[in-house]
């Protein structure tokens, strides 16, 4: 996410509407190449813009520099990692030599605060290493199957801000990818980056033809360093495991999840695709926006994106001014979530404030727009997962707890021989949905958010329990929408909204 903020307006980047062409497909997880064009010549000249030109620099373009190399090789990540591995080996090893002089439920606590501990120093090495070891702890914080609840909230925490890097690292990524100069490719260029966040920065920017832009530019070592990135990842995760002193989780399986996604989040070619699908799903829906991509200037590590101001969607003193009632930006929310979620099985599965905003328009008064940013963390459901969470569903509002296990069993969730642990906890969640109004249909929004929490705890004491990261995704994304209504209009019922989607997902049996 990068959020991006001029003074008291947040600037995002600006939309497509319903004039999209053709839906596009996304083959092999959406890392098919868009179609660029390199004739720049029959592109106008830039016509007067909002903010100034300036001239650009020039700069020698590194070659890249000792920690450079070291990073991309791997060898800083690795010294840096293992000490705090080995100082968080030490710090637990003495910790459990003094466990047998506390009782056993003290002994729990203190197992609690270990991890806590370890994860809160992981963390601060993560943070500073950026990149892929920030998603890394971001990824470790969704899994209730691995961690407490204080060691997520602790890697959680991991800011996905970063200093700006310098232009010359920035103009070296976009003359490399796009082969012209930065300023006949961007004739306007702000140096100064709207945002910055751990894999990318986004400048204004325009086009040949005057069209205003914000292009989000790769950090230049991340592609080099992926595959050192990843074992370094691939053995820190082995060995923080180990310290855990438990398997309870297929570390095998949580890897590959985490590399897949990564793979993903690095591939702006991909979150072009997905923005572009993503916006034809929704272009009936005139009141929400989706940024316009600039094939012709968009590669793998820089995406060029059509540029708009606009609010952030928690700002209620700008949101005053253009006089828009939070509920009616909640109901269109509401509306463009349910649509991707119980729909079309490809979801934006990032809702957050950040990725969130209101156009600024004469007409936001009676017609607010809303405006979504950064596709990177974006989710395809997979269709037999899309069948299994219908037949769960089913099974949840018929209370049939063995139709229920017996999903999770096919979708790989039950570890052998952790059938009975697992039945118990999830014969837990039955009895306390009837208490809260006999089905998930019944229950108001806040109910739901009180009702995941106490899953999330009960789930995460259950050894032998996997949780697809596709599933947690799912999860998570609803619980933002939930707290994001809470937080601007707890009166709107963000559940009631949704229910007519899901109805149509569970009708929809083909």
């Amino acid at each position: 996410m990068v959020a991006l903020s001029a003074g008291t307006t947040v600037w995002a980047i600006g939309d497509s509407a319903p004039s999209l062409g053709k839906r596009r497909s996304l083959s092999k997880l959406g890392l098919r190449s868009l179609s660029r064009r390199r004739t720049l010549d029959s592109i106008p000249a830039a016509s007067s813009s909002a903010f100034p030109a300036r001239a650009l620099p020039r700069v020698r373009r590194p070659e890249g520099g000792l920690r450079f190399k070291l990073r991309v090789l791997g060898i800083e990540p690795t010294l840096r990692l293992g000490l705090c591995l080995v100082r968080i080996g030490v710090a637990l090893l003495w910790s459990r030599l003094l466990d047998p002089f506390f009782s056993l439920e003290r002994r729990a606590s203190r197992r609690e605060e270990r991890l806590t501990r370890a994860a809160r120093s992981l963390a601060a090495v993560l943070g500073d290493l950026k990149g892929a070891y920030v998603k890394a702890g971001q990824f470790a914080s969704l899994r209730i199957d691995m961690l407490p609840a204080k060691a997520r909230a602790a890697l959680a925490s991991l800011q996905d801000r970063v200093p700006p890097l310098p232009l010359e690292l920035v103009r070296g990524v976009v003359e490399t990818d796009l082969g012209a100069p930065l300023e006949t490719l961007y004739p306007r260029f702000d140096p100064t980056p709207l945002g910055t966040a751990s894999i990318a920065q986004v400048h204004r920017a325009a086009l040949p033809d005057g069209r205003e832009v914000a292009v989000k530019v790769q950090h230049p070592w991340l592609q080099a360093s992926l595959r050192a990135d990843l074992g370094v990842i691939r053995a820190a995760l082995a060995g923080f495991s180990l310290l855990r002193g438990r398997g309870r989780v297929d570390q095998r399986r949580v890897f590959e999840e985490f590399a897949a996604g990564l793979a993903e989040e690095l591939d702006f070619e991909r979150e072009a695709n997905v923005a572009t699908e993503i916006a034809a799903n929704l272009a009936h829906e005139p009141q929400i926006v989706v940024p316009e991509i600039v094939t012709s200037h968009t590669t793998r590590r820089v995406l060029t994106m059509s540029y708009r101001p606009a609010v952030s969607i928690l700002d209620r003193a700008a949101l005053a001014r253009l006089g828009v009632a939070p509920r009616d930006v909640l109901e269109v929310l509401a509306r463009a979530y349910a649509k991707q979620v119980f729909v079309d099985g490809l979801f934006h599965a990032d809702p957050h404030p950040g990725n969130l905003f209101v156009l600024e328009e004469r007409e936001a008064s009676s017609h607010p727009r809303v405006l979504f940013v950064d596709f990177g963390l974006s989710k395809r459901l997979d269709p037999a997962l899309r069948e299994e969470l219908r037949k769960g569903i089913y099974a949840l509002l018929g209370r049939d707890l063995g139709a229920f296990l017996s999903g999770m069993e096919r979708m790989g969730m039950i570890a052998p021989g952790a059938e009975p642990r697992v039945r118990t906890a999830v014969s837990a969640m039955f009895a306390r949905i009837r208490e809260g109004g006999g089905t998930p249909l019944g229950m108001s929004g806040s109910a739901i958010l009180s009702l995941k929490d106490e899953a999330k705890a009960l789930l995460q004491s259950t050894e032998g329990l996997h949780l697809p990261n596709e599933l947690l995704l799912y999860a998570k994304t609803l619980s933002y929408l939930f707290q994001l209504g809470a937080e601007l209009d707890p009166s709107v019922d963000m559940m009631r909204l949704s229910v007519p989607f899901l109805l149509r997902f569970l009708a929809d049996r083909g």
